[in-house]
């Protein structure tokens, strides 16, 4: 019976057009990708052997002159059949992950591969050297052939110095600027076809790929030199950036992997949310033993110490702040406390808030079983590397939330893979801000418990960006790669004709409902809170509901959804469901079904928009009901409106 499954294998996965043409299909025979092997390299994907895509001029320009996917001579091909079960260490979206797909690799003279896969749900590729020496890579190209009608969804930069907090475009074609970088996650919706989104998986020791329009037919390739000159400054915040680039992208080991470059395929916007093939293309788990690894809600300080009252203490970065916040934490059941900008000088990490004794408040958590986490700028942090790991772990430190990195050149791939290894050996979780999108680095390493590229709550402070049409685009697009930081609950919530950008106390854009929605809507196994305690003792209902929302999931279920209009998920913990809804500025009414509970009856506790939030944005209600797997239940979102309910056994 093996040997009849490995002919099946061969004949169904790969066979050959001509002498130069191979065709791998999807596990399901629904996709299939035509790889032309020739002077150049291309791929053409079909669905149902209708044409969707092209992927032309694959090819990467060494410094030696050699040109991977340039008159190629092959040597042998093959394809094998994959079908495994992935366990996630974190269980970001689901507690595992069917691995199935078809793999073709194709040896060519000059001591390199190409490996292509197909899945179900998309197709990617790679480039795989066995070079006895170092090479220098001047460039690596693919051009994606664009259609007129095509619309495209992505954040944009003028520079490759990015913070990667750009507002998500939608644009065709020819209403794109030839000098913008186009960074991924970049999603392509062709009229009448299924969803293409483009990304990059497996990114390490060489720089992120973005794309570029080179003409209203085509979207080719673009990477950031390798960095010749940093700035060096006394601005914190400025220091590390990149001055001058290089002609080249990366010098790098000569026997290697490269990034796999992921084309990604949903019928529906629905399938853009389950898909985790970003995920599935990462290397393997890294770290032997991952049970310290926690993720957890955590109280954080930047905004929170300057709205406290009620106390007989002033606010600030100080010692009595910090156990205030703790005390919080404790209170509720979370895990973390972190100590953002303020708690240090920003250029010199040794030197601790004046007002702050670090000794007795991290005494003071640990008494209360809270994990403290530090906020660096990474270049700070860079300029005594082990002094300060040295000293946190001294501390007893559970983590770090490094920022401004605001670069994915080579080198500063390298500090993302140096500090999560390095994290990881003093058992420190990591979050990263002013970062570029996720690639896969979680799976190894998934001490990288979220990171931020995006705009999140904060934009609050000084723009209308993180507004509820916002935030029904980041699930289809920002969340595709991975965990995000956007910093859920706010409590000061402002209809749109209300809101305001202000910097000291930022409001939060749509209703309460909506606000507490998004901790199951977007997903981050380490979700911060932006206000004070003060403000969620205040709140004390809506912070009791919020505090049972878990972190870690481990099925999803997409009830309703359009990408930039309305967003319902049901998210399974155990045995308990939890239901979300969110909507733009428009008012909705949704009836669902819960036929996907089990046999029995169910409490639902459930918050919802009040019959005044869309004028006054901070009315709500909590009710509670009983339902079963036969019940339809019918919700109404107000403008920017939200619905949240928990559902589990009396």
């Amino acid at each position: 019976m093996k040997n009849i499954l490995i002919v099946i294998i061969w004949f169904t996965g790969i066979y050959s057009l001509t002498a130069k043409d191979y065709k791998l299909t999807s596990p399901d025979g629904r996709i299939q990708a035509t790889v032309k092997v020739d002077n150049n390299l291309e791929i053409v994907v079909n669905q149902n052997d209708a044409p969707l895509f092209y992927i032309r001029n694959i090819n990467m320009l060494l410094e030696d002159g050699r040109i991977l996917g340039k008159e190629m001579r092959i040597r042998k091909t093959g394809v094998k059949s994959y079908n495994n079960i992935i366990i996630p260490a974190i269980k970001e979206k689901v507690s595992k992950i069917t691995d199935h797909y078809n793999e073709l690799k194709i040896d060519l003279k000059g001591g390199y591969s190409l490996l292509v896969r197909a899945y179900n749900n998309g197709v990617a590729y790679r480039f795989v050297t066995r070079f006895n020496s170092d090479i220098t890579v001047i460039t690596e190209n693919m051009e994606f052939q664009t259609l007129p009608d095509d619309t495209f969804y992505f954040q944009k930069s003028e520079t490759f110095n990015s913070s990667y907090e750009t507002p998500y475009e939608i644009k065709k074609i020819d209403e794109i600027s030839e000098k913008s970088y186009l960074g991924f996650p970049f999603l392509v919706i062709r009229k009448n076809k299924p969803r293409i989104m483009i990304t990059e998986v497996d990114l390490e020791d060489y720089p992120g790929m973005w794309l570029k329009k080179i003409n209203n037919n085509t979207l080719s390739s673009a990477h950031a030199g390798y960095p010749l000159e940093l700035i060096e400054s006394d601005d914190a915040y400025r220091h590390g950036q990149v001055k001058k680039h290089a002609d080249y992208i990366a010098k790098t080991k000569g026997s290697r992997t490269f990034p796999w470059r992921l084309f990604a395929i949903a019928k529906t916007d629905a399938e853009l949310l389950t898909n985790n093939l970003v995920y599935q293309l990462a290397k393997p788990l890294a770290i032997k033993d991952v049970s310290w690894i926690k993720p957890g809600v955590v109280a954080f300080d930047w905004w929170g110490r300057n709205s406290i009252y009620g106390v007989d203490f002033k606010g600030g970065v100080n010692t009595k702040t910090a156990k205030y916040f703790i005390d919080f934490a404790h209170k509720y059941g979370f895990k973390y406390f972190l100590f953002d900008d303020g708690w240090t000088d920003q250029g010199d990490l040794s030197r601790v808030n004046k007002d702050l004794d670090m000794k007795e408040v991290i005494s003071y958590a640990k008494s209360k079983d809270i994990k403290i986490m530090l906020w660096a700028i990474w270049s700070a942090f860079e300029k005594d590397w082990q002094g300060n790991f040295d000293r946190f772990e001294k501390w007893g430190i559970a983590g770090i939330k490094f920022d401004f990195m605001n670069r994915d050149d080579q080198e500063m791939v390298r500090f993302y893979h140096r500090a999560a290894q390095e994290a990881a050996k003093r058992k420190m979780v990591l979050n990263f801000h002013g970062a570029y999108k996720p690639t896969g680095l979680r799976r190894s390493y998934p001490n990288v418990i979220t990171r931020e590229a995006l705009i999140e709550f904060e934009y609050n402070g000084w723009t209308s960006e993180a507004n509820p049409v916002h935030h029904n685009l980041l699930p289809y697009l920002r969340m595709f790669t991975g965990p995000m930081d956007y910093i859920p609950y706010a409590t000061r919530n402002a209809s749109k004709k209300d809101f305001r950008p202000v910097g000291d106390k930022p409001m939060g854009q749509g209703t309460r409902a909506h606000s507490i929605a998004l901790s199951v809507i977007l997903e981050s196994p380490m979700r911060m809170l932006p206000d004070s305690p003060s403000d969620y003792y205040r709140e004390k209902e809506c912070t009791d509901f919020y505090a049972k929302i878990p972190v870690e999931w481990d099925e999803i279920k997409v009830l309703k959804s359009k990408i930039g209009k309305y967003t319902i998920l049901a998210r399974r913990h155990q045995n308990e469901w939890f239901i979300a809804a969110i909507t733009d500025w428009d008012a909705r009414d949704f009836e669902l079904s819960l036929d996907f509970l089990g046999k029995g009856n169910y409490k639902m506790e459930f918050i919802k928009d009040g019959p005044n939030a869309d004028i006054t944005a901070f009315d709500y209600k909590i009710e509670t009901q009983e339902v079963s797997n036969s019940s339809k239940i019918k919700i109404h979102l107000a403008k920017g409106g939200g619905w949240l309910a928990r559902i589990s056994k009396d």
